[in-house]
């Protein structure tokens, strides 16, 4: 298969190389020009970047715990404190209190009336039509009996008797009137307001015995002294504190291949047939595309592994914490079990009796209500107003004859006046109403209005007091505090902590190396159409100027220099020249004598 492959590629390089060849599809033909298929090679580019071969990483440094002596002062023995009693105190008061309430005498002020006359409705207030009748006027108007016409001499006009009705005396409407009716209603009214009676009920008093202090209830206090016990406690003798220990991470060699340049592909030149029928050997050469495998560099990192059971990782360093619990002693001192207090007896207050007399229920009066009188009376009121009814006459008709033109003459027209006569009828008016007022009609009703109603005033007696002597308390017994003694104390020495175990960590940067490797910047391969140079077009002194310019940039055309004749050293200079600059390789194409300057 790879040998059919290369056979193929084979023949369309004799194409390329302007090779006696059948044109193919899609090939472009402009008459006195020439065109070839060319070789591109791969483009790569080398790229170096930077591959970390170590990560970064830190390492813990163990600081430990500090600690220094300390001294303290505790309570060997509670201070005491001494009570001394200061008896009740008592003073002579003297108060006032009511021995009859106060109270008040009601006197009765009746009830005030006013007579009021008022004006009341008997009739109210209505209207009276009365109707005249339509009145009729003769009216005059003229007609036409004969309208205007125009008369001719040769065909004299045709006419014919028209008769019509007309209106002799116009319709006209009758009005009567349809008087106002009424009804008699009967109301009642207050003839005489209803108002309030007063009677006086009178207070009453009941006599009551009460029970005051003359000397209120007050203490007898006696001292109990205090006492002390003895106990122990437990005290610190040394703070715990943590103890860090560091191991470092284990770490472990990893290999790892990386690409340095990919698998591609290249074109070369190879004898394709020992029995290739050219005398010369370059044209029995075919374009075979080789396979170049892709290139690894091997590169080696130190992983870390991890930290033992127990141990945390704390970057480059494995760390455990071990916990130094504090260590405890006991001491003993006096403490007071129960301070010095007082008891206290109570002495019961003394009491006497006393009697007042007292309102039971105040002075009020009792109210009786009077009704009120009531009166009857009648008056007309309006049930419908006075109205109209129309009745219509209907207008008096007769007929009257006049001319009517049937045809005009219709040769010389002499114009003929319209004949008129003079008519007379009946019009009337429109009836109207005439509209009188007939007023109200009052009478006068006479009432008796309260003005005031009844109401009581009140005298007030005065309250009745008495005086008592009793004995007040000014201030209770009570404990007054002595002369308070002090603690005893001691002192004693432990370790404290000051700070506890930390660890400080330490940075490592990261390692790297630095690593080519080729990178396919644009793939080769045949190009499209290309055009290049015809055979006869070329001369030996465009082979000489080509020679020259290759030769100028460097390039060995062989020992005899520009010789006019592209031989075996030309073609191979063209062709490196060709692959240098990203040309195509394979012909003398007008792109290359571009690059190369040469016209």
């Amino acid at each position: 298969m790879r040998n059919l492959k290369s056979l193929l590629i084979g023949l369309m390089s004799f194409v390329a190389l302007g090779l006696s060849a059948q044109p193919e599809a899609g090939m472009p033909s402009v008459p006195g020009k020439c065109y070839a298929k060319c070789l591109i090679q791969d483009q790569y580019e080398t790229v170096t970047e930077q591959v970390q071969v170590k990560g970064a990483s830190s390492r813990v440094e163990i600081i430990g715990a500090k600690f220094e002596t300390a001294t303290e002062t505790l309570l060997k023995r509670e201070g005491g404190s001494s009570l001394s009693v200061v008896p009740a105190k008592f003073k002579t008061s003297t108060t006032s209190y009511t021995s009859q309430d106060a109270s008040s005498t009601l006197s009765i002020i009746p009830a005030k009336f006013e007579t009021a006359s008022s004006k009341v409705l008997s009739k109210e207030a209505s209207t009276v039509l009365s109707v005249s009748a339509p009145k009729a006027e003769t009216v005059t108007e003229t007609v036409v009996v004969r309208p205007a016409y125009k008369e001719l001499r040769v065909v004299p006009a045709r006419w014919e008797t028209v008769t019509e009705d007309v209106m002799i005396e116009a319709g006209y409407e009758m009005m009567s009137v349809i008087p106002a009716t009424y009804e008699t209603k009967t109301e009642s009214y207050v003839m005489e307001e209803g108002y309030t009676v007063l009677s006086v009920v009178p207070a009453t008093y009941e006599t009551v015995s009460e029970t005051y202090t003359t000397r209120p209830a007050y203490s007898v206090l006696s001292v109990v002294p205090g006492t002390y016990e003895t106990v122990t406690e437990e005290v610190k003798l040394s703070d715990g504190y943590s103890s860090i220990e560091r191991v470092p991470v284990q770490f472990e060699t990893v290999s790892e291949r990386m690409e340095s340049s990919p698998a591609s592909t290249k074109w070369e030149k190879k004898r394709a047939d020992k029995n290739c029928l050219s005398a010369n050997p370059d044209d029995c050469l075919v374009w075979c595309l080789v396979e170049v495998p892709a290139t690894y560099t091997t590169i080696t990192k130190q992983v870390a592994k991890g930290c033992a059971v127990g141990y945390t990782q704390s970057g480059d360093d494995c760390i455990k914490t071990i916990e130094v619990p504090a260590s405890y002693g006991k001491r003993t001192y006096q403490k007071v079990k129960t301070p010095p207090s007082t008891t206290s007896t109570t002495v019961p207050a003394k009491t006497a009796t006393r009697t007042m007399r007292k309102v039971k229920s105040e002075a009020t009066t009792r109210a009786t209500k009077v009704e009120a009188k009531m009166g009857t009376r009648s008056y007309q009121v309006l049930r419908t107003p006075a109205s109209t009814t129309k009745s219509s006459v209907a207008p008096k008709m007769g007929k009257r004859s006049y001319q009517k033109l049937v045809a005009d003459a219709t040769t010389e027209v002499v114009e003929v006046p319209a004949k008129t006569e003079v008519r007379s009828y009946k019009r009337y008016s429109e009836p109207t109403v005439n509209t009188s007022e007939v007023a109200a009609q009052y009478g006068t009703v006479t009432t008796k209005k309260l003005v005031s109603d009844a109401s009581s005033s009140a005298s007030p007696i005065a309250a009745q007091t008495s005086s008592s002597t009793f004995e007040e308390l000014v201030s209770d017994a009570q404990a007054v505090q002595g002369s308070a003694s002090n603690n005893e104390m001691e002192t004693r020495t432990f370790k404290k902590l000051v700070s506890p175990a930390t660890t400080r960590s330490i940075e490592t940067p990261a390692e790297s190396r630095t690593t080519t490797k080729r990178v396919l910047k644009k793939a080769g391969g045949f190009t499209e159409w290309r055009e290049v140079v015809c055979e006869g077009d070329i001369t030996a002194d465009l082979v000489r100027r080509v020679q020259k310019a290759l030769m100028d940039r460097g390039f060995n055309v062989g020992a005899a220099g520009a010789d006019n004749v592209m031989g075996t050293d030309t073609k191979v200079a063209l062709a490196k020249f060709q692959k240098d600059n990203g040309l195509p390789v394979g012909a003398l194409d007008f792109e290359t004598l571009k690059a190369l300057g040469v016209k």
